[in-house]
C-alpha cells in the first residue's frame, strides 16, 4: 500500500515539473503576444491557475464540514508561498522586485492578510471558545478582494509594456493559450496526486489531521506555486516568480476562503493557534520590508526566509 502511494507521489512530481516548465514558457509568451507586463500575467493567470488546488481543497473540505482543513490549508499555503517558495527561488538567484509591486501589490497583500487574521481571531479578540468566520465575514473578504481586481483592471487598461515589443515570443498566441491551459491541468493533476498520496502515507503513519493540513496538504497545494516560481527563476522570469506568490496569497484569502464562506455560510474552527496566524503576519511583513529596502530579495534574505520556515515547522511538528 505504501509503495503504491510512493509511486503515485513520484509520478505526481514529474507531472508537476513538466507542467510548470510548459506553464512558465506559455505565460511569458502570452505577455509578449499581448505586449503587457509579465507581472500582470503572473498576478492573474499564473497565480489564479496555481491556486486552483487550494480552491478545490477549500470546496471539498467545506462541503464535508471540515473547517480545520480549509483554514489550515490557506494559512499554511500562504506561509509556505513566502518562506519556502521565495526562499528557495531567491537562493537560486536574487529576485528583482519592481517599484509597482513594492508600492501597490504588496500593500494590498498586507491589507487582505491583516483583515483575514482579524476576522478569524474571535477566540483571542472576544474570548469566545472558537474562531468563527461568518457569511458576513466572507462577503467582507470578497469586497476587499474586489479592490485587488479593480487595481488589476486599471493596470490592464493603461499599461502596455513596450519593452516586450522587441522580444520574440517562444509560442504564437494560439499555442500560448493552449499550452497555458495544458500547463495548468498538469499542475493540478500533479499536485492532486502528490497531496492524496502524501496524506494517505501520513494517515498510515498516524499523523494528526491538523498537522496534515498545515504541512502536507498546504505544501502539496503550494507545489504548483513552488515549482512554477523555481522554474521561472531559473529562466530569469523574476516577475513571474514573485507575482505568482503575491497573487496566489491574495487569491487564497479572497477566493479560496471568502467565496465559499459567502456562498455556503460561516464556519467555526479550533484547529489552529495564534502562532500560526503570527507566522502568517510576520512572513507577509518581512516580505514587504525585504522588498522595500532595495527592491530585491537577495540570497541572504532567501536564507532568512528558509530559516523562518524551518523554525515555524519545527515548532509545529514538535508541538
Amino acid at each position: 500500500m505504501i509503495l503504491l502511494q510512493i509511486l503515485i507521489l513520484v509520478i505526481g512530481f514529474i507531472i508537476l515539473v513538466k507542467g510548470a516548465d510548459l506553464f512558465v514558457d506559455s505565460a511569458s509568451s502570452l505577455a509578449q503576444n499581448f505586449h503587457i507586463s509579465k507581472m500582470l500575467i503572473a498576478l492573474t493567470i499564473v497565480s489564479f491557475g496555481t491556486s486552483a488546488p487550494e480552491f478545490a481543497v477549500s470546496i471539498k473540505s467545506l462541503l464535508s464540514g471540515n473547517a480545520d482543513i480549509l483554514l489550515g490549508n490557506v494559512i499554511g499555503s500562504n506561509i509556505l508561498n513566502i518562506l519556502l517558495i521565495l526562499g528557495v527561488s531567491s537562493c537560486i538567484h536574487s529576485l528583482t522586485v519592481k517599484n509597482s509591486t513594492v508600492k501597490k501589490e504588496l500593500p494590498i497583500t498586507i491589507l487582505i492578510t491583516t483583515l483575514f487574521i482579524v476576522l478569524i481571531s474571535d477566540k483571542w479578540l472576544t474570548n469566545t471558545q472558537t474562531n468563527l468566520l461568518t457569511r458576513a465575514d466572507g462577503i467582507t473578504i470578497l469586497l476587499f478582494f474586489s479592490i485587488f481586481i479593480y487595481y488589476l483592471f486599471t493596470v490592464m487598461k493603461k499599461k502596455v509594456d513596450s519593452s516586450l515589443e522587441d522580444e520574440k515570443p517562444k509560442y504564437g498566441l494560439s499555442k500560448s493559450i493552449i499550452f497555458t491551459v495544458v500547463g495548468i491541468i498538469c499542475l493540478i493533476l500533479g499536485s492532486n496526486a502528490v497531496v492524496d498520496s502524501a496524506s494517505s502515507i501520513a494517515k498510515i503513519i498516524g499523523v494528526s489531521e491538523r498537522v496534515i493540513s498545515l504541512t502536507i496538504i498546504a505544501l502539496g497545494t503550494s507545489l504548483p506555486e513552488l515549482v512554477t516560481s523555481v522554474v521561472a527563476t531559473k529562466k530569469k522570469e523574476y516577475d513571474i516568480a514573485i507575482g505568482n506568490v503575491v497573487g496566489s496569497n491574495i487569491f487564497n484569502i479572497g477566493i479560496v476562503v471568502g467565496l465559499p464562506i459567502a456562498l455556503f455560510g460561516g464556519i467555526a474552527s479550533v484547529g489552529f493557534t495564534y502562532v500560526d496566524l503570527l507566522a502568517l503576519f510576520v512572513s507577509t511583513l518581512t516580505l514587504f520590508f525585504f522588498c522595500f529596502r532595495d527592491y530585491k530579495i537577495s540570497r541572504k534574505e532567501g536564507i532568512a526566509f528558509l530559516v523562518m520556515f524551518l523554525t515555524y515547522y519545527s515548532f509545529l511538528l514538535i508541538k
